[in-house]
């Protein structure tokens, strides 16, 4: 893998060598550290020349300025100081690491007139230059720098973040790097081909998680047929890799306190099974396991910053595979609940796994709430696009607290209907339901589905098709999968069910 940076914080100083980040509130102005590292004097020509105005978004460099022995002085716009929330910490992060391909050593100067920096915004800095760091190529045997020349570094950059107060800083850190690491985790499994990633070996790195003292259970096969999990198995049958459930519970909160719960589609690759998808794309379907991905990457950041709550986290892990054996359109299974499902469509299998994890999670833990991530729909991209993910919850108060999260971290989410006149739309003639409702409303019949397996307990399904893989890129991430869940949840229950 590409090293990681290494972030470290310290006093404002004048840099006498490497390369500088300063930043510049909209209108060119500077703050006066920011001021005293343009020792030659040359950014006040520079932004007349480029036109610089401190938007947000923007960058101007000066590469060797004159006057200093520095390699690089960068300036990012910062926009209107008083509106910088804790995302846009985040994303001027991203945006300093994305100005340095090579390997360099980078002095980030934060700040800005009229803004005192906190430790929480040089921590939100850290994490952005993290995330942003992020690439997976462990399977190139040639290392390149993105322009299909040879790297000329294998060395990590060093940045180190100047801001008043370092020791905060490094304290407000340590969370968000937990946080950050759960990101890198769920970014790592849905990126992982199939052949390398499948539930057995899914299973075995969520166990890696003992470390961080989160208990971590694996149901292999024959213990789900004892428990009647038929529609997971029956996604499954298909496929000589054996189907796994694992449960990691994080107990961080009072001894008697019922956990709040995360439930993930965990499909490691889906071909569709016998209503096969088409080859066209079919390789991005390694990543069908987003949602368990990021509920196991959310498990990992709440452990790793010691959260203190009590959480389970269900993950359904499977291959849908077509052989002999695999299901056909128009079989029927018994889910764990004792619900009868025709399976008209195959290919509409995510569904049939968080059925039985859904179940399985209400009736062993009782949690306060649980949310589903899964990678469930096309549809879902139809209707929102790649900006948000779908929403779907039969709690107000749960969904208005998703939302806040999301808009807190941006990984937003638009809330969509549920009701009975979607909900008879998978009535079955032979069966307690189908496991499709038409050609409309795609989404939200899948979300009608799950909903039949959560009994009276607060819930919500978010549908992360297109958010999870295949997202544009951003400030904070270059990468085919974005680990999109991670944040937004763990900023759910930091702000809402802590303490």
């Amino acid at each position: 893998m590409t090293p990681r940076p290494t972030i470290s914080f310290a006093r404002h100083s004048v840099p006498k060598k490497g390369s500088v980040v300063l930043l510049s509130a909209e209108g060119g102005d500077l703050g006066e550290a920011a001021r005293a590292c343009d020792a030659g004097g040359v950014l006040k020509r520079a932004f007349a020349a480029a036109d610089f105005a401190g938007k947000p978004g923007s960058a101007l460099e000066v590469i060797a300025p004159a006057g200093s022995a520095l390699d690089r002085l960068v300036v990012l716009g910062a926009g209107k100081p008083s509106g910088l929330a804790d995302t846009d910490w985040v994303k001027l992060g991203g945006q300093a690491a994305g100005q340095f391909r090579k390997a360099a050593d980078v002095s980030v100067v934060l700040d800005l007139p009229g803004v005192t920096v906190g430790a929480g915004d040089a921590a939100s800095v850290a994490l952005g230059i993290m995330l942003r760091a992020y690439a997976f190529d462990r399977y190139k045997t040639r290392k390149d720098d993105g322009d299909g020349k040879a790297a000329s570094a294998t060395k990590p950059s060093k940045f180190t973040i100047q801001c008043d107060n370092p020791a905060a800083a490094k304290k407000a850190f340590v969370a968000a790097q937990a946080v950050g690491d759960g990101v890198m985790l769920a970014r790592d499994l849905v990126n992982e081909p199939a052949n390398k990633l499948g539930p057995v070996e899914f299973a075995a790195t969520a166990r890696e998680l003992h470390k961080l003292g989160v208990e971590v259970t694996v149901l292999a096969e024959k213990e789900m047929e004892k428990l009647g999990m038929g529609a997971l198995l029956g996604v499954a049958q298909g496929s000589p890799r054996g189907a796994r459930l694992v449960v990691m519970q994080w107990k961080g909160g009072k001894a008697k306190e019922k956990p709040i719960a995360f439930v993930g589609k965990g499909v490691t690759f889906d071909t569709g099974g016998n209503s096969m998808k088409p080859a066209a794309g079919m390789e991005d379907m390694k990543g069908d396991m987003g949602g368990a991905a990021a509920v196991t990457g959310l498990m990992h950041a709440l452990a790793a910053r010691g959260a203190k709550v009590n959480a389970v986290g269900i993950v359904g892990l499977v291959e849908n595979a077509v052989d002999g054996n695999a299901q056909r359109p128009g079989d029927i299974v018994t889910s764990m609940s004792g619900q009868t499902i025709e399976v008209l469509n195959t290919d509409a299998e995510g569904r049939l796994v968080l059925a039985d994890a859904l179940w399985y999670c209400v009736q062993r833990f009782e949690p306060r709430f649980m949310v589903d991530l899964a990678t469930l729909t096309g549809a879902i991209m139809v209707a929102l696009g790649q900006s948000h993910a779908g929403l779907f919850s039969n709690n107000d108060e749960l969904a208005a607290r998703l939302t806040e999260a999301g808009l807190a971290t941006q990984e937003k989410l638009w809330r969509m209907p549920l009701g009975a006149e979607y909900d008879k739309l998978i009535d079955s003639k032979n069966a307690d339901m189908k496991n499709i409702g038409g050609r409309y409303g795609g989404s939200i019949t899948a979300a009608q589905f799950l909903q039949r397996f959560v009994k009276d307990t607060p819930w919500a399904h978010l549908d992360i098709a297109g958010t999870a893989m295949g997202s544009p890129s951003s400030e904070i991430s270059q990468s085919w999968a974005s680990g999109f869940g991670v944040r937004l949840l763990d900023r759910l229950v930091k702000d809402h069910y802590e303490g």
